[in-house]
């Protein structure tokens, strides 16, 4: 954030009675975590339900004749090829393939898209995408909208109780199941789960429905961080950035073979002389030796104490029961068994390189 405020989440009062700690996170006030705890947090979204606030993240409603080619040119995607409700995660790529956002879009009918793009970038990808639109026939609306995520294997019985079906839905599809709502099951947790932008009070009401069963609690941001590494998935900013590419991100399987080969989105040829070429590092899972975490930021060394790569996301895994990491090495190192060094404040810690994810997704698929 350039010296703006730090912005606080509309339903700001409802976690600071729930006891909440907050930090800074993206240019937002967030709940980090509650009284339960991190570790408590996280096991109770694997085994029952976790309810998170995301409304730092930022909705795009995309429509008019020119929606899909706009998303086109935006991302390495087919929009017009999606079905009505199926979502899709992909990017916005800059001229050297570097990802200036991930963004789950999700078509809701002809010629209308939601776009979910991150809170660091919310700003920047909305001036991004209407500067692109000047050249089609398309509008871009950023929605004013609460948004929830909820999340863990009693999910769709939990909101089924709180009056919302999501039975309709399976993994990555979405769409308006009331006026001016958006609701999607996909996730950040490697859990089945579901989300939901809606107004503010519409959400307020559906807060106290949904905390008013046992199986559901708050969950803060530092369990879902430990969730998402868990699941191998990134975050913008430390394992994929405008330094990255799909390719060395390992998330080329976002990218569509046809729109490989003749998408003309921004950043097309470059990612094509990337993966031509072959990428020179890759993300993979980095698996700690004994129960020393390594974090974000950490070297890392082959066993002859060559440059090797480096960690961009670590912390310990509850349900995995050790650490668990992501980074990037050198293609050749990249391979599951892998073994090299973390530098921790100066001390060679072992880590192998683990296949992705840590614990199985279990997303609802059919």
């Amino acid at each position: 954030m350039t010296g703006d405020a730090t912005k606080t989440l509309p339903l700001e009062d409802l976690h600071q009675a729930a006891g909440a700690k907050f930090g800074a996170f993206a240019g937002w006030s967030m709940p980090l975590t509650y009284p339960a705890g991190v570790m408590k947090e996280h096991q109770h979204t694997r085994e029952h339900v976790g309810l998170f606030d995301i409304s730092h993240m930022k909705l795009f409603a995309v429509s008019g004749a020119g929606a899909a080619a706009l998303l086109n040119r935006a991302c390495p995607i087919d929009a017009g090829t999606l079905e009505v409700s199926q979502s899709k995660l992909t990017f916005f790529l800059n001229d050297e393939a570097g990802i200036l956002d991930d963004l789950i879009v999700t078509r809701l009918g002809a010629d209308r898209f939601m776009v979910v793009a991150n809170a660091g970038n919310a700003i920047a990808d909305e001036a991004h995408l209407k500067a692109l639109a000047k050249d089609f026939d398309a509008r871009v609306e950023p929605l004013d909208r609460v948004f929830l995520a909820i999340q863990g294997p009693e999910a769709e019985a939990v909101l089924a109780k709180a009056g919302v079906d999501g039975s309709s839905l399976t993994f990555m599809h979405g769409f308006e199941p009331r006026p001016n709502w958006f609701m999607s099951r996909s996730g950040y947790t490697g859990e089945d789960g579901f989300e939901i932008g809606l107004p503010e009070a519409d959400a307020r009401a559906l807060v106290a429905q949904l905390l008013a069963d046992e199986r559901a609690m708050w969950i803060g941001l530092a369990a879902r961080d430990s969730l998402r590494l868990e699941a191998g998935l990134c975050l913008h900013g430390n394992d994929i950035s405008p330094d990255t590419d799909p390719a060395s991100g390992a998330l080329m399987w976002a990218v569509p073979k046809e729109i490989r080969s003749s998408g003309t989105f921004i950043g097309a040829d470059a990612l094509r002389a990337i993966v031509e070429k072959g990428a020179a590092r890759k993300r993979v899972g980095l698996k700690p030796e004994g129960r020393q975490p390594v974090r974000g930021g950490a070297a890392l060394f082959d066993a002859d104490g060559n440059p090797a790569g480096t960690v961009t996301s670590g912390g310990f895994g509850p349900s995995a029961g050790h650490p668990v990491a992501m980074g990037y090495v050198s293609t050749p190192l990249a391979k599951a068994g892998t073994k090299l060094f973390a530098d921790v404040r100066g001390t060679r810690i072992p880590v192998e390189v683990s296949a992705l994810p840590f614990t199985p997704h279990r997303y609802r698929k059919g």
